[in-house]
């Protein structure tokens, strides 16, 4: 059975993907169409800048804030349950114990830090809009500015050292990333 690509006399790579609109209306037609393996882009401008949209960031880095803020909340939270404990505890009281206690700190934990991701977020997509730079300097400046506006009511000095934590923890974490990206093979 021959397959050909329509518009090319070649053999179909192994990683085209082939379509035929008349497979399950059993013709004996044989055309296949090539399909793209690459996402296809209405403005050749799009497909200059490879970056998630501003909605995505902010779902992604909120989620993944929220998720990590929880989890490390909830140890916490079980780490306070164990703490508490007392001699006399039936078994039915120390897991009620850990249960809220990992419950009410996961809970608290992750929306804090949920918000730091939602501020995070919001102003690395400003600072890209606005620069029209996605590089590890924007991710810095977002980094700092998230850190002075989550630290601004504590004053001056506050949120001067938490946005240049903030700053430095965002290039750490793109650095971090650049180089696993590099050096990791997956």
């Amino acid at each position: 059975m021959a397959h050909h690509a329509t518009g090319s006399d070649r053999e179909p790579d192994s990683n085209d993907r082939l379509y035929n609109p008349y497979q399950d209306l059993n013709l004996p037609i044989q055309t296949l169409y090539k399909l793209p393996t690459s996402p296809e882009f209405l403005f050749s401008e799009e497909s200059l800048h490879q970056r998630r949209s501003w909605g995505e960031n902010l779902t992604f880095y909120t989620g993944t804030a929220y998720l990590a803020g929880s989890v490390g909340g909830a140890g916490a939270g079980l780490f306070s349950a164990f703490k508490s404990m007392e001699a006399g505890d039936t078994l039915k009281l120390k897991v009620n114990r850990i249960l809220n206690s990992s419950g009410h700190s996961g809970r608290t934990w992750g929306n804090r830090v949920g918000v730091i991701g939602l501020i995070y977020a919001g102003l690395e997509s400003g600072v890209v809009a606005a620069t029209d730079r996605d590089d590890v300097w924007s991710s810095v400046a977002a980094g700092l500015g998230t850190g002075a506006v989550c630290r601004a009511a504590r004053g001056v000095r506050s949120a001067a050292v938490a946005g240049a934590l903030g700053g430095l923890a965002a290039g750490v974490a793109v650095a971090a990333k650049q180089a696993a990206k590099r050096y990791v093979p997956i």
